[in-house]
C-alpha cells in the first residue's frame, strides 16, 4: 500500500530548493552522503585545482546527442543498453579488457537492434566508474582490525594497507579516464571492428532458444550495426565533478561524462547530490529502489527536470525481481501525474544481490536478473508506459564465475574459480550476451505505426 502524500514536507522541499541559486559548488554548504573526507586540505585543494584546469573529457554536443537519443527511448523508437564493472579498476585499464568491454556492450546492442528493428542506445559504465557507494564507512578484516571500506580506486585501494582516502586517487582516475576514452575512441576511428558482429551462440545450444539466437546472430553479422557508445558514471565525489564542470553559453555540462547519475543512497531530496544535479546540462539518472515514496519521486522529477526536457531524466529502477509488481505501477503513476517526461530503464542487478552460503561470496542469479528486467517490462506494457532500457553490472571476461546461472550453468561453487570483482558479481561475456537474446525475445519486433502525414515511424509494441 502507498504511504499517504506529505504534501506540507513536499512542498517545504520544493520550496526550499526552489529558493537557492544554483552554482556548480552550491552543494558545498548541504550535506552530502558517501563522500571522502580528507585529512589533508591543503593537498585535497591542490587537486581539485588541477582537475578544473585538465581538459574536459567529453563534450557538450555529444551530451546532447545522448539526450536527443534517450528521449526516442522514452518514445519506444530506440532501446538502451547500459552496462559494465560495478567498479572500474585501474588494473584493469589495458587494451585487451577495455577492448572487451565496448565488444560486449556493442554485441548486446547489435542483439537488440537485429531481434526488435529499434536501434540501441549503448551506455557504458566507463572511463569514470572508480568510486562506489558503500553500506557501511568501515569493514572488519582480519589481521586488520577495523579499516575504512573499500570505496573504488578513485578513493582509496583495495589492499588493507591503501584504505586511507587519498586526493591524488582523484587525479589517477581523471588519467586513467582520459587514457581508456583515447584507446576506445581511437578504436573505433582506426580498427576493423567487423569481428563484434561475428557472434558465437554455441554456448546456447542446449536452450530452446538455440535455433532463434542462431537466426539473430546471423542477421547480426549480415548488418554490422554501428559501434557508437557513450560513457557514464554515478557522480558520487561531488567535489571531483565540479572541478569536471564547465560553462558552455548559459548552461554548465559536467565533462568528465556524457551522461551521470545519483544513487540510491544519494538522494536525499535536500542533500547536495540532488542540489548538484538540478542545475547541469547533461542527461543525467537517479536510481529508484524500494524505499521512494510516490509522492517523493514526483517531488524529484519535478526538482531534476524543471523545464520538461524529454531525454533529460532516466528513472533507473531498482526493486529486486519479487517486488517490482508492488513498487513500479505506484512510481509510473506518480511520475505520469506530474506531466514530465522521463525515461525509463531498469536496473536488473541492485535489488537481486545475495551471499552464496556454501562458499560466502556475494553473487546474483542470472534468473533473477533478467525476472526483474523481464517483469518491468510488463508492469510498463500494463501502465500504457515505455520501458526505454536495461542496466546491468557485466565484464567483457568469458572466464569471470561472479553470478550463477544461465546457459554456461555457473554454480555457486563455481564462483571461487575466477571471482575479480573487487565490489558487485558481474555477468560474464556470455551471461550478457544471454541477457541480451532474452530481452530481445520479450521486447519482440516493431510494429509500423502510420503517422498523419502517410510516413512511417519505427517503434517498438507497447
Amino acid at each position: 500500500t502507498a504511504p499517504p502524500n506529505d504534501c506540507s514536507s513536499s512542498m517545504s522541499d520544493a520550496a526550499t530548493i526552489a529558493a537557492r541559486t544554483w552554482a556548480p559548488g552550491s552543494w558545498r554548504v548541504l550535506e552530502s552522503q558517501q563522500m571522502a573526507e580528507y585529512e589533508d586540505k591543503v593537498l585535497e585543494a591542490s587537486v581539485i585545482a588541477k582537475l578544473s584546469k585538465l581538459p574536459p573529457l567529453v563534450q557538450p554536443s555529444e551530451c546532447d546527442a545522448l539526450k536527443a537519443l534517450l528521449a526516442k527511448a522514452a518514445a519506444g523508437e530506440a532501446f538502451i543498453v547500459q552496462g559494465g564493472d560495478c567498479a572500474e579498476r585501474f588494473i584493469d585499464c589495458e587494451a585487451e579488457r577495455l577492448e572487451a568491454q565496448l565488444k560486449v556492450l556493442v554485441q548486446m546492442g547489435a542483439i537488440v537492434s537485429e531481434a526488435t528493428g529499434v536501434p540501441p542506445v549503448v551506455i557504458a559504465r566507463i572511463a569514470g566508474q572508480y568510486g562506489k557507494p558503500r553500506s557501511k564507512p568501515t569493514e572488519v578484516v582480519e589481521g586488520h582490525g577495523e579499516i575504512m571500506s573499500f570505496k573504488g580506486d578513485n578513493i582509496n585501494g583495495y589492499e588493507p594497507e591503501e584504505r586511507k582516502w587519498d586526493p591524488k586517487r582523484l587525479l589517477e582516475g581523471y588519467y586513467h579516464s582520459a587514457s581508456t576514452l583515447n584507446y576506445l575512441r581511437s578504436l573505433r576511428m582506426s580498427a576493423d571492428l567487423s569481428k563484434f558482429f561475428d557472434l558465437d551462440v554455441g554456448f546456447t545450444s542446449k536452450s530452446a532458444t538455440h535455433a532463434q539466437n542462431i537466426q539473430v546472430a546471423a542477421g547480426v553479422k549480415k548488418s554490422a550495426g554501428a559501434t557508437t557508445f557513450y560513457t557514464a558514471h554515478e557522480a558520487m565525489q561531488l567535489n571531483l565533478e565540479e572541478a569536471l564542470t564547465r560553462p558552455v553559453g548559459d548552461a554548465h555540462y559536467n565533462l568528465s561524462a556524457h551522461m551521470v547519475w545519483i544513487g540510491d543512497r544519494t538522494r536525499q531530496m535536500l542533500g547536495g547530490h540532488v542540489e548538484y544535479f538540478r542545475g547541469i546540462a547533461n542527461p543525467i539518472g537517479v536510481k529508484v529502489g524500494p524505499s521512494m515514496k510516490n509522492d517523493e519521486l514526483a517531488e524529484l522529477v519535478a526538482v531534476l527536470n524543471p523545464n520538461k526536457e524529454a531525454g533529460k531524466l532516466v528513472i533507473i529502477t531498482r526493486y529486486g525481481h519479487d517486488k517490482v509488481e508492488q513498487y513500479l505501477p505506484g512510481h509510473i503513476a506518480a511520475v505520469k501525474a506530474t506531466g514530465i517526461p522521463v525515461v525509463w530503464q531498469c536496473d536488473g542487478v541492485h535489488g537481486n544481490t545475495i551471499t552464496a552460503k556454501s562458499v560466502g561470496l556475494k553473487t546474483r542469479a542470472f534468473d533473477d536478473i533478467m525476472a526483474e528486467c523481464t517483469n518491468a517490462l510488463a508492469v510498463h506494457r500494463k501502465a500504457g508506459s515505455i520501458l526505454a532500457g536495461i542496466h546491468l553490472e557485466l565484464t567483457g571476461q568469458e572466464t569471470v564465475t561472479e553470478c550463477t546461472g544461465g546457459c554456461v550453468c555457473v554454480t555457486e561453487e563455481d564462483l571461487k574459480s575466477n571471482y575479480e570483482t573487487w565490489c558487485d558479481p558481474r555477468l560474464n561475456y556470455k551471461q550478457a550476451l544471454e541477457a541480451a537474446f532474452t530481452m530481445a525475445r520479450e521486447l519482440g519486433p516493431i510494429c509500423v505505426e502510420t503517422e498523419s502525414k502517410g510516413s512511417a515511424k519505427r517503434t517498438r509494441k507497447r
